[in-house]
């Protein structure tokens, strides 16, 4: 029996949340002005106003996340939005 696996590899799309980023949507990719219209639930992306630190939040399927500035907001093989720290997302990833 084997006990030890390698994770296929797979093609993400991501997208480097910087602050001035939060702050206007204008190079946002399609597919994160669709989570920003979205209207609830997994995938979505809102402004929680009176939160503390940025406003800026992602429902994922694990639930709500706070976007940081330098947050790396990835959309999977199956469409699904989820966050990224950036020293995870370097050691994790590399161009395609």
């Amino acid at each position: 029996m084997q006990l030890r696996f390698r994770k296929k590899p797979v093609v993400i799309e991501a997208f480097l949340m910087t602050l001035a980023r939060i702050r206007s949507n204008e190079d946002w990719p399609e597919w994160l002005h669709k989570a920003w219209n979205k209207d609830g639930g997994p995938g979505s992306l809102f402004i929680q106003k009176h939160a503390p630190g940025t406003p800026l939040h992602l429902v994922t399927l694990e639930g709500i996340m706070e976007v940081s500035p330098n947050d790396w907001i990835i959309r999977g093989v199956k469409g699904e939005l989820y966050l990224c720290n950036p020293d995870i997302f370097a050691e994790t990833y590399e161009q395609a």
